[in-house]
């Protein structure tokens, strides 16, 4: 078969190679069942994907051909297990990487990411960023291009995440807020240039930072198994949502879909940057908590790490409390409306909002419930993020998604 990875030196006879030929199409499902941590093993790689064992055998010899996962052939039964063990799937730890790249309002970072969403490096966080987008964008393609030189690796492609609302199909950032970058920079293709410049292999993508955190929630975190996921969340500045559905990100007819910053919380409150007043933008991020807290933001840390450790070590004083209430109840104010409207089976809470969860969980929970139908009828699980750097992570998902859709293809 034209482009196939060699087979298996063991078996690779005829048999082997037409049980291949008819699990060509299930090598991307496998990919992922792996890649997910939902195929741990070869009997359940078999199960998932409704083939024979044989077919599931060669499906995971070819991928392993291909230096994507790993199969221990010896692994040891589990005590008091009867039968012989199954094979055991893992991805392979010195396996192709895709660069993730993300910018923020404090800064920007690189990092390497394998499969599994596991980050095999990353550049520290630089903490200054330009108002004009090709030199920022041009400084997070070299640290990570340094790092493939340094790690060696193979590249499948690159992610950009930005805390923008990014415009399809011309990949544009229409609504950069907190940053001083101009409405509508088509950052994708600058990001695209940079990287084939930099001599890195692959497509190039851009994504929403928190739509690419609630992927990478999904797949490997706290939104694992969740049917209609809501993720929201604060980045450095501001607030952001996304919505899984299906284990697809659900973006709108543009990319626009689930703008849940520019929800009114507080009708008599701060204006907005959108310029309407009192948005969870600018009520319940982290510079509303110091402000709300009475503490003017320092310049030795970022908005957001100030905000957490205020929480952190000062959250009995009166004055941190008060304001960590005022927060929780605006954040409850906001989730209860979209649980209304979205009626999801999972919310999860990213950065500050995570914070703010862990600090009271109870008042935030009874929030929701009082203030949404579906709460009072039955609850809605509201749990924290658990990935670090998961924008990161959720960026590099977008670049292994051709990989995950046509291995054989990607790799070619």
């Amino acid at each position: 078969m034209s482009g196939m990875a060699d087979p298996p030196k063991a078996g690779a006879g005829p048999i082997s190679r037409a049980r291949l030929d008819r699990g060509r199409g299930a090598l991307g499902p496998a990919l992922e069942l792996v890649h997910t941590g939902r195929a741990p093993t070869r009997a359940v790689l078999t199960a998932e994907l409704g083939v024979t064992r044989a077919t599931a055998g060669a499906v995971a010899a070819e991928l392993e051909a291909l230096g994507l996962i790993r199969v221990d052939a010896r692994p040891s039964a589990p005590a008091g297990s009867q039968g012989r063990p199954s094979h055991r799937l893992a991805v392979a730890e010195d396996g192709p990487v895709a660069l993730a790249a993300q910018v923020h309002t404090d800064g920007f970072r690189a990092a390497l990411v394998g499969l599994g969403g596991r980050i095999v490096a990353t550049t520290p966080g630089c903490e200054t960023v330009d108002a004009d987008p090709a030199k920022v964008l041009g400084a997070v393609v070299e640290a990570g291009a340094d790092l493939l030189r340094a790690t060696g690796r193979r590249c499948v492609g690159a992610g950009l995440a930005v805390p923008s609302a990014v415009a399809e199909p011309d990949g544009l950032a229409l609504n950069p807020l907190h940053l001083a970058w101009p409405a509508g920079e088509p950052v994708r293709g600058i990001f695209a240039d940079l990287v084939h410049a930099a001599g890195i292999t692959g497509p190039a993508f851009a994504g929403n930072d928190v739509n690419l955190a609630a992927l990478a929630e999904h797949r490997h975190g706290a939104g694992r198994g969740a049917r209609h996921l809501l993720c929201v969340a604060t980045g450095h500045r501001g607030v952001g949502g996304a919505l899984v559905l299906d284990g697809r990100l659900h973006t709108g007819s543009s990319g626009l879909a689930l703008e849940v910053g520019h929800l009114t919380v507080n009708p008599e409150g701060r204006v907005c940057h959108c310029g309407s007043r009192g948005c969870l933008d600018v009520e319940a991020d982290p510079l509303a908590l110091l402000m709300e807290a009475g503490l003017a933001p320092g310049p030795e840390a970022s908005l957001l790490a100030h905000a957490d450790d205020l929480l952190r070590t000062r959250y009995a004083e009166p004055a941190v409390r008060a304001a960590a209430e005022t927060l929780i109840d605006r954040l409850g104010l906001g989730l209860a409306g979209l649980v209304n409207i979205l009626n999801p089976d999972r919310v999860i809470l990213g950065g500050l909002h995570r914070s703010l969860l862990n600090a009271d969980p109870e008042r935030l929970r009874a929030v929701v419930a009082e203030r949404s139908l579906w709460g009072q009828s039955g609850s809605v699980p509201i749990l924290p993020c658990t990935l670090d750097h998961d924008s990161l992570v959720g960026a590099a998902e977008l670049a292994w998604q051709p990989v995950l859709d046509d291995p054989l293809a990607a790799l070619r």
